[in-house]
């Protein structure tokens, strides 16, 4: 387990030198990490080791934690990798699910209105829920957005998400002009990239989890902001 986790480590590392690891990332380490704890736990609480486990012993699990299910696939292959645990162990992922609710449209179409009309809410808030509202892009996803995500020609400015660049609307356009002007602290612009919405702690993005509980009571219901659970 120590060896999986200075693993996780060395890679998050790797990653973080490239510019490469997200929230999200990080998210995901952190929950990998702590089901292979809670799955150890649970072995021993079983009087079973890893050389002793059998495939009913994993269904037990996955029935019983379906929470982290998945989390717990990585140790599992990292376990039979290096034959500490029986070959042709499998832990099946959960079936997903699709949307059973939706929002009405003209509901959808006056809460975007607001966020690109109402200056009484903050500016961040407003851009923050723009996105969501016109690209159903997750939070974890909008905070690692910097300038060098924007671009501009004579007629339009665009957003690049994943290298793929699309046109803003100009009201939207406008919006993150002035929160890129604004809303970055004086510590940010001094060297590395300038988040979009920027966090705290200096070079780096605001936590998406407190952007969620800023969003909640104004302008997105919780099912559609994205972020980790």
């Amino acid at each position: 387990m120590l060896r999986e986790a200075a693993g996780i480590i060395r890679d998050a590392r790797r990653r973080s030198t490239r510019g490469r690891y997200t929230y999200a990332a990080h998210k995901g380490d952190c929950g990998n990490v702590a089901a292979a704890i809670d799955f150890l736990n649970w072995l021993d609480s079983q009087h079973l080791c890893l050389r002793r486990l059998q495939q009913p012993h994993l269904d037990t699990w996955a029935t019983d934690r379906p929470t982290l299910r998945s989390r717990s696939i990585p140790f599992l292959r990292w376990s039979t990798a290096r034959r500490l645990c029986p070959p042709g162990l499998v832990i099946d992922r959960p079936a997903s699910q699709l949307p059973g609710h939706f929002q009405a449209e003209d509901v959808a179409r006056d809460e975007l209105l607001r966020c690109l009309n109402d200056t009484a809410l903050p500016l961040d808030v407003r851009v923050a829920a723009a996105l969501v509202r016109l690209y159903a892009l997750p939070l974890t996803r909008i905070v690692e957005l910097t300038e060098d995500h924007i671009s501009r020609d004579k007629k339009h400015t665009y957003l690049a998400v994943n290298q793929h660049p699309f046109v803003l609307p100009p009201k939207l356009a406008r919006l993150i002009d002035d929160q890129l002007r604004h809303g970055t602290p004086r510590h940010s612009t001094t060297a590395g990239r300038r988040y979009l919405l920027p966090g705290q702690s200096p070079g780096r993005p605001r936590n998406p989890l407190g952007l969620a509980d800023t969003l909640r009571p104004t302008v997105c219901p919780p099912a559609q902001l994205g972020t980790p659970p």
